[in-house]
């Protein structure tokens, strides 16, 4: 397989989500097969992962956009939740508090990015402020249009300081969204997800995408990729996130510390203590 060069978005694209399809299933035969290639990457995911963690030179920053229902949390917890929590933390951003409203837009953002040897993911991000403030005329359009030159220097600084950067748009279709939510609806476990919001956004279906393209356009570099993601099936979108983010770890090819110990002086003091043990 090959996502990364199938979902990438190349720089100075331009992108219309009309145009990609989002209900692909690549390469795979049913969910079956991907489902067991997703296994597969997130075994060795894990592996790497740790292998980043006790390394401590690396971060890496995983970014979820999407419209509602194209399964944020679920690709979180099939795929990326398999990580080692010691060094990896999930960030959901939700409407800014009253603090947050008082700093810059960036302010609330920073202090989540990942510190060396950790992995930060992005529930949403400071993306929003390019896309939920435009299409809902939160603030003027003077402000929200130069935040993507603010977001493309944020974005190249935290390359500059070690931060590998992942961005994943999970492209869903307008009907299977609406399917989700009837889901949602015969589903009482999952009436805490059910807001009137869900469905008065979709008035602005089109107005969404079209920030949503302007974001493809304008913020997305070498330092910083897009990838568009089918995620009309869940599997396929499970696994294609998957294998981009094992290929992306095996790219920063983490190493464990160098051994500082003199190995046989531990061997002789292992030895002694086994001696000890009772036969």
């Amino acid at each position: 397989m090959n996502f990364t060069s199938t979902h990438q978005i190349m720089p100075e694209g331009n992108v219309r989500l009309d145009d990609i399809e989002p209900s692909s299933v690549g390469p795979f035969e049913g969910k079956k097969e991907a489902r067991e290639f997703t296994a597969e990457m997130t075994q060795e995911i894990g592996e790497l992962q740790y292998r980043q963690f006790v390394e401590g030179k690396q971060g890496l920053l995983i970014v979820l956009q999407a419209p509602d229902a194209a399964g944020k949390d679920g690709l979180i917890r099939k795929v990326l939740g398999q990580m080692n929590p010691q060094g990896c933390r999930t960030y959901p951003f939700k409407a800014p508090t009253r603090k947050e409203l008082d700093h810059d837009f960036l302010w609330r953002v920073h202090h989540c990015t990942p510190a060396r040897g950790h992995v930060s993911i992005f529930n949403r991000s400071h993306y929003e402020d390019v896309l939920i403030v435009r299409v809902e005329d939160l603030v003027p359009q003077a402000v929200w249009s130069e935040r993507y030159e603010i977001i493309n220097s944020f974005e190249k600084n935290l390359k500059a300081s070690g931060t590998t950067i992942l961005k994943f748009y999970l492209h869903i279709s307008k009907e299977e969204q609406l399917s989700r939510f009837r889901k949602r609806l015969e589903n009482p476990q999952k009436h805490w997800k059910l807001n009137v919001a869900d469905y008065t956004v979709r008035e602005r279906w089109d107005e969404y995408r079209e920030a949503y393209e302007d974001v493809f356009q304008k913020c997305n570099h070498a330092d910083a990729p897009w990838y568009i993601i089918p995620a009309d099936n869940k599997w396929y979108r499970d696994a294609a996130v998957a294998e981009i983010v094992r290929d992306t770890l095996r790219e920063m090819n983490p190493q464990t510390p160098p051994v500082e110990v003199d190995l046989d002086e531990i061997r002789s003091y292992y030895q002694q203590e086994v001696n000890k043990l009772p036969r």
